[in-house]
């Protein structure tokens, strides 16, 4: 193997594609190249030349004898699958579409489609409202319902998802890809060569674009700041997700006092409360399952109020159309000024579950959504709103139960059923798409680690997070019983909708105008107009924080908290892990046993380092009396990408010399690729990685033209002919080994052995000796024992830090730390195969 002037190994694989072959090196080649130089075959020059043409400049360095970057940047560049790989949003068949639409009915707008309980309700809670009031109130509902939902949402923003999947974390995703900044700190430049990392950008990058990317790659206050919205807007949804199942249930609830005034106000809460506990519990069965269940009801609600709506118009005041007309919004904020203004934070309400749509688009579908909500969703609440408002200019006395008292009499408790259900659905939307962010901002390092259940073989997107179902559960019924009333709560409820409504504008206007490069005559006006209007509701919904609105913003406090404490502590571990990390001297400097005894056996020594020797690795030599016979530095990354492909998610170098036998493997995931593997199975693909990094990796050959004197090719035919049949036997000992290897990969694959078998035949006639030598020595340690090596490290401030900054480290971290689930948990490690070595770092 060829080595550089401090005695490294170098070499690369290409993970997943068929293995090659190296040559054995003949006496006469070392006796013709004075003994210190190898020659390789004809294949094995037409595999260099071929990797040449990806990295021949850093190769080219290194025959100069310039000494090698361990970096794993150029085996990424090998991958096969980068190239032939495309990623995005597939098109599905019609009839998934329509499937999928018909499940969006039931779990992303049953928050949105039960906004007309409690709309009006909540705008005139102390007065009744004018026949004008009546008319400027439905036309700011008519304009609003229009702008938010239709024109931002579904026409723009779930355009910016990040290859199928939404959120905030999503648009984040797709900021940092483009800027090239570090989401997760163990980020390497050979990251950003996974298929899915790449942007569908316009061909002809504008100088603002430009301008903007590299303005976030030199200034960190503007990077924190992305961060910092992002993780604001998750704060403010999983406050949404706790208010939205209270104000729905407890809404739907207390309208049977429209028919039993005398009912007590306690017994609505019980119910409510025990409707919630039932809501939570069959979480569990995931999304799939509770869309279909939900669906029939919601599409129900929605034809239901649709026809109450026209009966209505017909029945009470066909007038009611004056409202489209947009006078009617400025004569009404107009005429009452300051309580106009105020009731803003009430008509809000009506859109209350919108950020649903983006939210759960993991779920489902961009077609889905926009399908069902232009279909059935928009006309159906718009018919309604406006069947209410026609209600009330006959009726403006009923405004305090609105909805139920437009109801026809004969209909009342058909539809009392049907909105108790219907609000109970209501719920889910907000729920899955709590459990859908949470899952994004844990995988990008934003989020202490909690337990994730993938419900639904057939779409990967749909979960369900155990911890964070009860916790939400148990919140739910503190509003539910502290507040006993929907006006505080949708007070309270406001301020989270309102809230994530402008981080997502800022969020998407930012990548339209980088990424899209929509022209600013487009953007800006766009981003005016949308901006405004949210900031007018939301400084509306601010007046009425001392009237319940503190809640969600206590929320936002507590989670953000969370989040920003648990994403700074591991970057402060992380930044502590790169500056002391060992040098490769030192382990060079102990020799190929390093210091201890070997036994047979893999070691995986899991680290947070993806190049270079960790802190822990000599404290495990210093407290352990042996070492295996091959150590695997592991080092589990997840990226700002949905998915990494299998092809692309291992990628192995060597650590020393090959007599060290040790290796560096980085292991790849996207926001959306199940961790939850077996043990086996992740322990099975690893090797086998492994085993194609042997023999797929390449030596570096000299000069031989100006070596020899003579036409490489012609002595490599002699040198070929020589030894044809003794690299025959060895490429099917070769062969074997690896199939041993990898039987367990895909226990399926009936034809696992005749096609191996096939690739014996086809693999190329010469084989190092090496190569048969350590394939063999991977098996017999495979079989031996794969055994888990884990430093748990903690992070101390230290005595010369503020009092700040011991306490979020040393109390609030750590704390987060011991509750949050074990990282041996995470990773699926076995318990009984696992080492553990404690260190404290202090930074």
């Amino acid at each position: 193997m060829g080595k550089t002037d401090d005695g490294i190994v170098e070499g690369e694989s290409s993970s997943g594609s068929r293995p090659g072959a190296i040559s054995k090196i003949t006496d006469a080649a070392r006796l013709s190249t004075g003994g210190s130089q190898k020659v390789k075959s004809p294949l094995a020059l037409s595999v260099h030349n071929k990797s040449m043409r990806h990295g021949g400049s850093s190769r080219g360095s290194r025959r100069l004898g310039l000494r090698r970057v361990d970096s794993l940047e150029e085996e990424a560049n090998r991958v096969k699958a980068m190239d032939s790989q495309t990623h995005g949003n597939q098109d599905l068949p019609w009839a998934v579409t329509l499937s999928l639409a018909y499940q969006t009915i039931g779990v992303v707008y049953g928050d949105l489609g039960t906004s007309p309980l409690y709309v009006f309700a909540s705008a005139f809670p102390d007065k009744t409202p004018s026949r004008d009031d009546i008319l400027g109130a439905l036309s700011i509902v008519i304009y609003t319902f229009t702008l938010i939902p239709l024109m931002k949402y579904v026409f723009i923003v779930l355009r910016a998802n990040d290859q199928g999947n939404g959120g905030t974390f999503a648009l984040y995703s797709l900021i940092a890809r483009f800027t090239k900044i570090m989401v997760s700190p163990n980020q390497a430049p050979e990251d950003s060569e996974v298929s899915s990392y790449k942007l569908h950008t316009a061909s002809n990058t504008l100088k603002r674009s430009q301008f903007l990317k590299e303005a976030f790659r030199k200034h960190l206050w503007m990077r924190n700041t992305i961060l910092t919205i992002a993780i604001l807007g998750t704060s403010m949804v999983i406050g949404d997700g706790v208010l939205t199942p209270s104000i729905s249930v407890l809404s739907a609830i207390q309208g049977i006092k429209v028919q039993k005034p005398d009912l007590s106000q306690d017994i609505v809460v019980i119910i409510t409360i025990i409707i919630l506990i039932g809501l939570f519990s069959i979480q569990r069965y995931g999304t799939d399952t509770v869309g279909y269940i939900f669906s029939p009801v919601v599409t129900v609600w929605l034809i239901s109020i649709a026809l109450i709506g026209i009966y209505n118009i017909i029945e009470k005041d066909h007038t009611v159309y004056k409202a489209f007309n947009p006078y009617h919004m400025y004569d009404y904020l107009a005429r009452n000024k300051k309580e106009g203004w105020i009731s803003l934070g009430g008509l809000v309400l009506c859109v209350t579950g919108t950020e649903a749509m983006f939210a759960d688009l993991g779920h489902f579908s961009v077609a889905a959504i926009q399908i069902a909500f232009t279909t059935l969703v928009y006309p159906c609440l718009l018919v309604a709103y406006i069947g209410q408002a026609a209600y009330l200019l006959k009726h403006p006395e009923a405004v305090g139960e609105t909805f139920y008292n437009s109801i026809p009499e004969k209909v009342f408790w058909p539809m009392f059923v049907v909105a108790t259900f219907a609000a109970i659905i209501a719920s889910q939307a907000m729920i899955s798409a709590t459990f859908s962010i949470v899952t994004q901002a844990m995988t990008l390092g934003c989020f202490p680690r909690v337990k994730v259940v993938h419900t639904s073989k057939k779409y990967v997107g749909q979960i369900y997070i155990p911890d964070l179902n009860w916790l939400m559960m148990v919140l739910c019924i503190i509003i539910a019983a502290g507040f006993r009333d929907t006006t505080q709560i949708g007070n309270a409820y406001g301020v989270a909708v309102v809230s994530v409504f402008f981080v997502t504008t800022n969020l998407t206007t930012l990548i339209a105008i980088m990424i899209w490069q929509v022209p600013l005559y487009f953007a800006l006006p766009a981003y005016v107009t949308i901006g405004s209007v949210e900031l007018l509701y939301f400084s509306s919904i601010m007046y009425k924080v001392p009237k319940g609105g503190w809640v969600p913003l206590v929320f936002v406090a507590i989670f953000f908290s969370i989040m920003y404490t648990w994403n700074y502590g591991r970057r402060m571990k992380y930044d502590y892990e790169v500056k002391n990390k060992v040098s490769l001297d030192w382990v060079l400097g102990l020799g190929s046993n390093l210091g201890v005894q070997r036994v047979p056996g893999i070691g995986l020594v899991y680290t947070e380092l993806a190049q270079g020797v960790p802190t822990i690795f000599p404290h495990l030599i210093s407290n352990l009396p042996a070492m295996h016979s091959i150590l695997v530095l592991v080092c589990v990354k997840n990226l700002p990408v949905p998915n990494v492909l299998d092809e692309e998610r291992f990628l192995i170098r060597r650590i020393g010399p090959k007599q060290f036998r040790m290796f560096r493997c980085a292991v790849r995931f996207g926001y959306r690729d199940v961790q939850e593997r077996k043990t086996y199975h992740f322990e099975q693909q690893l090797i086998q990685n492994l085993a194609n990094f042997i023999m797929t990796e390449v030596t570096n050959p000299p000069d031989l033209t100006v070596a020899l004197g003579q036409d490489v090719p012609d002595l490599q035919k002699g040198l070929l002919a020589a030894e044809e049949l003794e690299g025959t036997i060895r490429a099917s000992n070769i062969m074997r080994s690896a199939r041993r290897i990898s039987r367990d990969v895909d226990d399926e694959d009936e034809d696992s052995s005749s096609e191996s078998e096939s690739l014996a035949l086809k693999a190329p006639k010469k084989i190092d000796a090496g190569i048969e030598e350590e394939i063999e020595f991977i098996d017999s340690s495979r079989h031996a024992g794969v055994v888990y090596l884990l430093g748990q490290t903690e992070i101390r401030a230290r005595k010369s830090s503020s009092k700040f900054r011991r306490f979020l480290i040393n109390h609030y971290y750590s704390a987060l730390k011991r509750n949050c689930r074990k990282s041996t948990l995470a990773l699926n490690i076995p318990h009984e195969r696992l080492l553990q070595v404690g260190m404290i770092h202090y930074i």
